[in-house]
């Protein structure tokens, strides 16, 4: 990497990191062996802002709260999603296609006033029954086993969920499967993209595998699509309610829509709270003092039973326990922008056509704003702490108009099964705590094999 290029006096401790080819290559190998140590090394050393400026890579990072608050909220309007979003090819969007992650404008905005209904709280109450009897079910499972996969047990427990959400029916399990595994290549992808130099239309074994999943997500969701258009019913499922949502005109949502919403709720419904659960049961088993404080608010207000939605304003420190999970290991910890306009963000000129990052993992772990960071703390939670805290230093869901449409869902899935599962076990680490795997979300390196311990 060739010399950093400080910026000039008058703009914020800010920096270009600039280099030919060659250094381009080695930062990318680095990144791919460290990626979250060179991000806080580079934070640290240049300050807030800085400048990424290599071939083929302009990008702006961005990590102090009142620059996301801009990007996110205050100057929304000028930015829309970039390309690791909305490139068919080479975004996520070759996945997912037009959904509510990867649209822009107006077709956007008509996306989530469709879906807005979909995810209104009285409806969101209705899924706990689905998400309380999975708790049941993995709480059986587990009894008599000694170790589990808890990686994989997290991910088929919410994939599971989503599922019966969408469609109110089991999916067969070679549906599931395909799910799940198109999920796991969509993971490998993102994370492929961020740090690869080779161009996506070459021929190699990874792109096969992307067109399969691909064919394996239209043949699932379509299918189910033309069952629900040919068996209408009034069971509450997601996907009727798409199938009936209506715009201001009376227009409903083409097929292609409708399937790129459901692959798109797959993946933020399952993916971001399989991810904040094993987190969650790693910083449990590394901290006993809070396991039991975790496992004294359980046992006094469930009682043994499975927890339900009118349990969880009963579960404050369980609630306090995922948010301090998330703040530590962000299940989405960086997103990007594309400013639309030319725009200033913290003294810094942003032209029309750039990207900015945003790097909500350095964010969440700044002692500016978090108090011993790297210790886990679920009793700074309180609602005074929230409030003073500054708009975006805590954004796991993201912020501004794009907000995940489903945190409320998320909560409470999180909060459901971590309640029914720990009232019921404890869960041991065997050998070291994994590594986070920067992929699209954060996956824990290698699985979470655990000790499993009956309480």
């Amino acid at each position: 990497m060739t010399t950093p290029i400080v910026s000039a006096p008058h703009l914020p401790p800010t920096a270009a990191i600039a280099g030919n080819p060659i250094s381009q290559m080695l930062m990318m190998s680095a990144l791919n062996r460290d990626f979250f140590s060179i991000l806080e090394k580079t934070f640290k050393t240049y300050g807030d802002i800085f400048i990424v400026d290599m071939p083929g890579i302009h990008q702006t990072l961005l990590c102090h709260p009142d620059h996301i608050h801009e990007v996110t909220t205050r100057q929304a309007d000028k930015f829309q999603k970039d390309d690791t979003y909305k490139d068919p090819q080479k975004g996520l969007a070759k996945f997912l296609g037009g959904g509510l992650l990867t649209s822009n404008g107006d077709f956007w905005k008509r996306q989530r006033k469709l879906m807005s209904p979909v995810f209104h709280t009285r409806r969101i109450a209705s899924y706990g029954q689905i998400m309380s009897a999975e708790t049941e079910a993995i709480v059986a499972a587990w009894r008599g086993k000694q170790t589990v996969d808890v990686d994989a047990e997290m991910m088929r427990a919410t994939l599971d969920i989503v599922a019966k959400s969408l469609f109110s029916a089991d999916m067969q399990h070679e549906d599931m499967g395909k799910i799940g595994d198109a999920m796991t290549v969509l993971q490998h992808f993102s994370g492929d993209q961020m740090t690869s130099l080779l161009p996506s239309w070459l021929p190699l074994p990874a792109r096969f595998r992307e067109e399969r999943a691909i064919r394996d997500l239209d043949d699932v969701v379509y299918r189910l699509i033309r069952q629900h258009r040919d068996q209408p019913s009034d069971n509450g499922d997601l996907l009727t309610m798409l199938l009936d949502a209506r715009d201001d005109e009376g227009v409903g949502m083409t097929d292609k829509q409708i399937r790129d919403e459901v692959v798109t709720l797959f993946l933020a419904g399952h993916e971001t709270t399989a991810n904040t659960l094993n987190w969650t049961w790693v910083l449990l088993a590394q901290h006993p003092a809070i396991e039991a404080k975790l496992h004294a608010e359980l046992d006094q207000v469930l009682g043994g039973h499975s927890p339900q939605f009118e349990d969880l304003r009963s579960l404050p420190y369980t609630e306090q326990v995922i948010k301090e999970a998330m703040r530590i290991y962000p299940p989405v910890y960086s997103y990007g922008r594309e400013a639309i306009e030319d725009v200033q963000i913290g003294g810094y000129d942003i032209t029309k056509g750039s990207v900015v990052t945003l790097i909500n993992w350095i964010t969440q772990r700044d002692e500016r704003w978090f108090p011993n960071p790297d210790v886990f703390v679920p009793e700074r939670w309180t609602p005074e702490f929230e409030k003073a805290l500054p708009k975006g230093a805590y954004t796991p869901f993201g912020g501004g108009p794009r907000i995940c449409i489903g945190q409320s869902f998320a909560m409470m899935e999180a909060v459901i099964l971590l309640a029914g599962m720990a009232q019921n076990y404890r869960l041991r680490l065997i050998g070291e705590a994994p590594e986070p795997e920067a992929l699209l979300t954060l996956r824990p390196k290698g699985g979470l094999k655990m000790h499993l311990e009956a309480r």
